[in-house]
């Protein structure tokens, strides 16, 4: 790699970089979206490129890189990293089926009644791991390190969770064969990676086939980076410099924080927001819900969850940190962005008001966690001072 490029790469590399780059795209979205212009924004979201459109390219397509770089980082965690004691491993699990559960509850009981609420409350379920990360990159560079690693697994685990939701409810078919096709890939790729196999001119393929079949089996095709990342090996031989998952996370993760990720804002926060919507926003219980449950609902459900588990001495704290300090971190799981996003579309006829409560909601959720992460870094800092 040229010397430039090099530099380029180590400088997306750096985290708060990749969250300005991240958030950056989002508002460029955002106001595009909602500018006179906002119909070249749709137009070219909605061009398809081959079997897809260009939206849909980068919500099924780039993301999945993103997941797969994330389950790169989840793996060498569970196998050698902070998470690779059961306890601490635990925790992030606990959490995130906590902050699922109650979320749903409380969109559930406020919007009972209401046409679409039988689907709807799955929408505050999801927390959006790029921007959740984004967002901690940004204003917590004084926490411990396991932070972001409970963050991390916690929003997979969550996503993961939301995909399975959006499975159940919302899948209108299931290819079998498609499926199988996964399954088979699948088994080729460890294969591959027990028998030491570097070639990438056998990988490459192999996970472009496994992204296609998981698409048209009817799963969410981003669950294909995270289901390759998991059966990657992240041990390295004593003739090794690095361990295959430490070389494709080193080389993936720029593109990911650069192109990938900012690419699939771009096309996936572009939502109009009108008059009508945003007058209905404190008046639809759907839409109350949603905002309770991804604000409120998402910090009582992960925080509780967490405690319960640390009592029953069933898991323990991230290594560093304590409560306080999952609280603010906790208050990151508000932000369901493009996953909550794409439930209110497939959960109702008229999803408007309830995607801008997704908006209003997950910026809520940014701004409370960065005052609650600044403060905790610099408790950190005064401690560690």
């Amino acid at each position: 790699m040229p010397p430039k490029i090099a530099d380029f790469a180590r400088y997306l590399r750096t985290e708060t970089v990749g969250g300005m780059v991240l958030l950056g795209a989002t508002a460029v979205a955002l106001i595009w979206a909602n500018s006179p212009l906002a119909p070249a924004y749709f137009t070219l979201r909605d061009l398809h490129l081959g079997p897809l459109s260009v939206g849909d390219w980068a919500k099924d397509g780039l993301l999945a890189i993103f997941f797969f770089v994330a389950g790169l980082e989840l793996k060498r965690e569970l196998v050698v990293g902070e998470l690779s004691n059961f306890k601490a491993a635990v925790l992030p699990i606990v959490a995130a089926i906590g902050g699922m559960i109650v979320p749903a509850l409380v969109a559930l009981g406020i919007g009972w009644g209401q046409p679409g609420i039988e689907k709807a409350w799955a929408i505050p379920v999801a927390t959006d791991i790029a921007f959740a990360l984004g967002v901690l990159a940004l204003t917590a560079s004084g926490l411990p390190s396991s932070l972001r690693v409970f963050l991390l697994s916690l929003a997979v685990v969550d996503d993961l969770g939301a995909i399975i939701v959006i499975a159940v409810l919302f899948t209108a078919k299931f290819n079998l064969l498609a499926a199988g096709a996964v399954v088979l890939l699948l088994a080729l790729y460890w294969f591959l990676q027990h028998k030491r196999i570097t070639s990438p001119w056998l990988y490459v393929p192999i996970a472009l086939g496994t992204w296609w079949f998981m698409h048209e089996s009817g799963i969410h095709a981003t669950i294909a980076g995270v289901a390759l990342a998991l059966l990657t090996r992240v041990r390295r031989d004593p003739y090794e410099a690095e361990a295959p998952a430490v070389r494709l996370e080193h080389r993936l993760q720029p593109f990911s924080a650069g192109v990938a990720v900012p690419v699939f804002a771009l096309f996936a926060a572009g939502v109009p927001v009108g008059a009508e919507a945003l007058g209905k926003l404190f008046s639809d219980k759907i839409a109350i819900g949603v905002m309770a449950g991804l604000v409120i609902g998402k910090v009582i459900g992960i925080v509780g969850a967490s405690a319960l588990a640390v009592w029953l001495k069933a898991a323990v704290w991230p290594s560093g940190a304590g409560p306080r300090d999952i609280v603010a971190v906790a208050t990151l799981g508000g932000v369901g962005f493009t996953v909550s996003l794409l439930i209110a579309d497939l959960s109702l006829d008229q999803p408007e008001t309830a995607k801008a409560a997704v908006l209003l909601a997950s910026m809520i959720a940014s701004l409370l966690a960065s005052v609650l992460l600044i403060r905790r870094s610099r408790a950190h800092g005064t401690m560690s001072g």
